[in-house]
């Protein structure tokens, strides 16, 4: 597949994936996430993600909602650690309208104090129903458990005291400090001429002023394996167990994503689904997840089980893991997990607003978008040697950690 490249005057990338669908793609994924922020103003990433939509100087909150909305389009944002992405779907006609309202709403919006203030009370309540999911409450704490005093460790979301003491002069500094023109994307994938794309591109955004003033982020250092448990007011027993893994641009980092995927993946066939939840019927829920940040990486299993069967479940966990850092893949096992992944990876490629995101974040963290031939290459080339030296490094049982929710007596 082609990819359509151009680079404006200011530093703004334009990636461009041509397809023959009606619906197209786009927005910008700026490298701008939660790590960015200092303790004094966690959440605020999330916070500017909300109320990014909420006025410009062009535009009241209800237009903006509507410019899209009218023509049967979407348009959404979320925040992640390290990224921030401002998109909208639409039919292929309307490319003009979704760029420039997308531009509008990045560079121009003013942030209203009336606006901001009810924004509060809606983070707020977001966060209090995360905190009613012990499912989704414990990948954070546990997160925060790893990363304890650093930018990683921090929640996306922020706490309830960190909302409610942003204000729009903070908001505003935030964005100078940390916005930078050569660090944000504007990622498409539609069926038109890329002539088109840029000739809009270049009325929309070079007149865009340059910015390149971004802060350098910490790198984290000195994990430190821990072990907690917490008793909450859940039914269920709640447990994570984890260690930090390879970042972005490790070598390693293609490696363990094919060794995870064989062991918790999103297959029903994986080794903890398979050797846990359908032998035992222990768990209703097991998996395994890897996440990689610029410059290290995360690595948890998650289970929730009946308080009967934790001991059980938490032992059949470290005997999977103990056989993956005791015994190399066989050729055919290591080709069977081959086939699996690059089957899902086509999959994927299905969704074509997925594939606007995932572009847009490689061009951020790469410079450049690997092909599928590229991909597949890259996972070929992994050995039953390579999966068998991550394992031994990353399930190392002396380095895991782990965090359990236990039900109050």
């Amino acid at each position: 597949m082609t990819y359509n490249f151009q680079e404006l005057k200011n530093g703004i990338r334009i990636i461009h994936k041509p397809t023959k669908s009606e619906v197209a793609h786009c927005g910008f994924i700026i490298k701008t996430g939660s790590r960015d922020e200092d303790l004094d103003e966690n959440g605020i990433t999330h916070f500017i993600e909300h109320a990014i939509f909420k006025g410009t100087k062009n535009r009241k909150a209800y237009h903006i909602l509507n410019r899209i909305d009218n023509v049967g389009g979407e348009i959404n944002a979320f925040t992640t650690k390290e990224q921030t992405s401002i998109y909208a779907s639409f039919t292929k006609e309307y490319l003009e309208r979704a760029l420039e309202l997308l531009t509008d709403i990045l560079f121009n919006s003013t942030y209203p104090e009336n606006e901001l203030a009810k924004e509060k009370d809606v983070i707020i309540d977001e966060i209090n129903s995360y905190l009613d999911s012990p499912y989704e409450q414990i990948y954070d704490d546990f997160e925060e458990l790893i990363f304890k005093d650093h930018s990683l460790g921090m929640n996306i979301l922020g706490t309830v005291d960190s909302v409610k003491k942003i204000n729009r002069n903070q908001i505003l500094n935030f964005i100078k400090e940390n916005y930078r023109t050569d660090q944000i994307i504007f990622s498409v994938v539609g069926d038109f001429p890329f002539e088109k794309l840029k000739k809009l591109s270049q009325k929309h955004l070079n007149n865009i002023p340059e910015k390149t003033n971004k802060k350098t982020r910490e790198p984290f250092k000195n994990y430190t394996p821990i072990n907690k448990e917490i008793q909450k007011d859940v039914y269920q027993t709640h447990c994570i167990i984890g260690n930090t893994a390879y970042g972005t641009h490790h070598k390693h980092k293609n490696s363990f994503i094919l060794l995870n995927n064989i062991l918790g993946g999103p297959a029903m066939n994986s080794r903890l689904n398979f050797g846990i939840r359908e032998k035992y019927g222990f768990t209703y829920n097991i998996e395994s997840s890897y996440t990689t940040f610029s410059d290290i990486g995360l690595f948890y299993i998650y289970l929730g089980t009946d308080i009967k069967h934790l001991e059980k479940s938490i032992k059949l966990v470290h005997r999977e893991l103990k056989a993956l850092r005791d015994k190399k893949l066989s050729a055919t096992q290591l080709q069977k997990a081959k086939k699996q992944i690059i089957g899902q990876i086509t999959l994927s490629e299905e969704n074509n607003c997925n594939v606007m995101l995932s572009m847009g974040k490689s061009m951020l963290l790469y410079n450049k978008i690997d092909s599928l031939t590229e991909t597949f290459e890259k996972i070929n080339q992994i050995s039953p040697e390579d999966l068998h030296h991550v394992a031994n490094e990353v399930f190392n049982k002396d380095q895991l950690s782990s965090l359990i929710f236990i039900p109050k007596d």
